[in-house]
C-alpha cells in the first residue's frame, strides 16, 4: 500500500485529500484500488507517510501492535475500517474474499523442521569478503573448493569454535550452504583436516597478504608489536608430529605431549603473524 495526494477545486479554494492505495493485479494488468481516504496529512512530514501506510497495512491486515499505536493513528485506522466495510453476499462471504481460499492452521501443532543459523555466519562471511580473504587465497594458488572450505572453517573458529571432527555437524547446522552456494552434507571431518595440510605451508603469504589488508582497510598502527606464547597438548602419542614434545605445560599436563605457539600481534590486538615451536623449546628468538 501507498499514499496517494488528491487535490479538488471547489469554488475557486483548492482542497487536499490523501488516499491509502493498494496496487492489485486483475486480468486487465495492474490497478489501483483507493483502501479508504486518510483526510489532508500536509501536517505530517512527506518522509512519515510511506511508514504510516505500512503501519495501516498491517493493522488492517489484523497485526496487532506491541506497543500503544499513538491517537492520530488510530484515529485513522478506525476510519479506515469504517470506509472498508463492505455488506455481505447471501453465502457469507464479502466480495474482497470471494475467490480466496482460506486454509486454517493450528498453530500448536505447527512444527519447524531443519532449522538453521543464519546471522552469525552472515557477518561473518561479510567481514570475510571485506578483507578480500577469497582474493587472498586465489592469488596463492587455492581453488574455489579449497577457498570454500577454508571460509567455512573461519566462520566457524569466528562464531561457534569446534574441532574439524565436530565442524561439519555445526556447518550443516547453519545457513553456510545457502551463503556459499555449496552443498555440505557429505563433508566430513577428513576433508577438513586435509584442507589445513594446504593452507599450513603458504601460511606466511597469506598472513603477510591478510595483515596488509587490515592495514589498509582499519588503519591500523603499525609501531607497536606484542609476542606470546602458548602451549597446546595431545592426547595420545602424537608419533606423527616431530614437534610433539614433552616440555613446560601451562595446561597443568606435563603428562601429555605439546607444541609452543607463538603469535604477534600489535597494539590493537590484530594477529600479524604465528609460527609452531617444538614442545621443549625453552627460548623462543624472533626472526
Amino acid at each position: 500500500m501507498y499514499i496517494r495526494k488528491a487535490t479538488r477545486n471547489y469554488k475557486g479554494k483548492l482542497y487536499t485529500n490523501h488516499l491509502l492505495v493498494e496496487s492489485i493485479h486483475t486480468s486487465k494488468g495492474p490497478r489501483q484500488k483507493v483502501i479508504c481516504s486518510l483526510g489532508d496529512l500536509s501536517p505530517r512530514p512527506r518522509e512519515a507517510w510511506l511508514k504510516l501506510a505500512h503501519k495501516m497495512e498491517a493493522a488492517l491486515g489484523g497485526q496487532t501492535e506491541l506497543f500503544e499505536v499513538d491517537q492520530e493513528v488510530g484515529s485513522l485506522l478506525e476510519r479506515a475500517r469504517k470506509q472498508n466495510h463492505r455488506p455481505r453476499r447471501r453465502d457469507g462471504t464479502t466480495p474482497h474474499t470471494k475467490n480466496l481460499d482460506w486454509v486454517t492452521v493450528e498453530t500448536e501443532r505447527v512444527e519447524i523442521e531443519d532449522p538453521r543459523e543464519a546471522g552469525p555466519v552472515h557477518v561473518g562471511y561479510t567481514f570475510w569478503r571485506r578483507l578480500g580473504f577469497d582474493e587472498i587465497l586465489a592469488k596463492v594458488g587455492f581453488n574455489q573448493k579449497t577457498r570454500t572450505l577454508s571460509c567455512a572453517m573461519v566462520l566457524n573458529r569466528l562464531v561457534c569454535p569446534r574441532s574439524e571432527h565436530a565442524m561439519p555437524e555445526w556447518i550443516r547446522r547453519t545457513a553456510l550452504d545457502d551463503i556459499l552456494s555449496v552443498e555440505f552434507k557429505t563433508l566430513t571431518g577428513t576433508a577438513l583436516y586435509r584442507n589445513l595440510d594446504r593452507l599450513h605451508p603458504e601460511r606466511e603469504r597469506i598472513e603477510s597478504a591478510l595483515c596488509e589488508r587490515e592495514r589498509t582497510l582499519f588503519n591500523l598502527d603499525q609501531t607497536i608489536y606484542l609476542y606470546d606464547l602458548t602451549s597446546t597438548y595431545f592426547e595420545g602419542q602424537a608419533l606423527a608430529n616431530p614437534k610433539a614434545k614433552h616440555g613446560y605445560s601451562r595446561d597443568k599436563r606435563p603428562d601429555c605431549k605439546q607444541v609452543v605457539v607463538g603469535l604477534v600481534v600489535n597494539r590493537d590486538g590484530f594477529p600479524q603473524a604465528h609460527e609452531v615451536f617444538e614442545g621443549n623449546r625453552g627460548r623462543i628468538e624472533l626472526r
